[in-house]
């Protein structure tokens, strides 16, 4: 039976990513979703683009991906990072067309999942969020607002207030481990920061990761590694 597989960020990490690949044993008829955050900070952002087009899998617009389609569309070389540059100086002009293609989010009616970079807000309509809370949400602060954990560092993740429906599977918000609970699933295990790189098979409610071969990035927030 064909599966459905959700990969978590990957953030530059080719060697990772075609390992894990290897490691799922794709058959015809398996759909690939990656939760967005392809690129940045790992050292080969393009060959992990090249990868997501060579096994036709269906990445989700994330934090990173928008911030540098933004600063093309706007002309707003301000809001890059550092490591954004690097990543430009990467990619070519198919790379661009695939990420200006990536949506905000991908819907499976048949299970009522969702999956998603950041996540939602739960007091609204998830499918009528605005792309930037898709995408960059990982606390609700105590205006009620979406927040990054780094802005409101006391705010509650929005994942333990979301009751559903529907099911939400999403990365963005790194932890040590994978964080289930009854209406949500995280699964970006921190790859880049010295990690696991996750996927998860939705039939088979099983989980398959690969160890990060070396810390590509740190963060204030994880452990070194992770």
């Amino acid at each position: 039976m064909p599966r459905t597989i959700a990969i978590g960020d990957v953030h530059g990490c080719a060697d990772e990513l075609e390992e894990l690949l290897e490691a799922l044993n794709l058959k015809s008829g398996d759909r690939v979703i990656q939760l967005g955050d392809l690129v940045n900070r790992g050292p080969q952002s393009r060959r992990v683009i090249e990868l997501a087009r060579a096994y036709k899998i269906e990445s989700i617009l994330g934090n990173h991906e928008l911030r540098l389609l933004t600063a093309l569309r706007e002309s707003r070389p301000e809001i890059l990072k550092d490591y954004d540059l690097e990543t430009i100086r990467q990619l070519h002009a198919e790379d661009w067309e695939y990420l200006e293609r990536l949506p905000k989010f991908k819907f499976d009616g048949n299970r009522d999942i969702v999956f998603v970079h950041g996540g939602f807000l739960p007091k609204l309509p998830w499918y009528a969020q605005p792309i930037e809370v898709a995408v960059n949400i990982q606390v609700i602060d105590k205006r009620g607002k979406a927040a990054k954990r780094s802005d409101a560092p006391q705010a509650s993740s929005w994942a333990k207030q979301w009751k559903g429906p529907p099911f939400v599977i999403y990365g963005h918000t790194p932890r040590p481990k994978i964080f289930k609970l009854k209406h949500s699933l995280g699964i970006d295990t921190g790859c880049v920061y010295g990690g696991k790189l996750t996927a998860y098979i939705i039939e088979e409610k099983a989980f398959v990761q690969v160890k990060a071969h070396r810390i590509y990035a740190h963060s204030k927030r994880l452990p070194d590694p992770v």
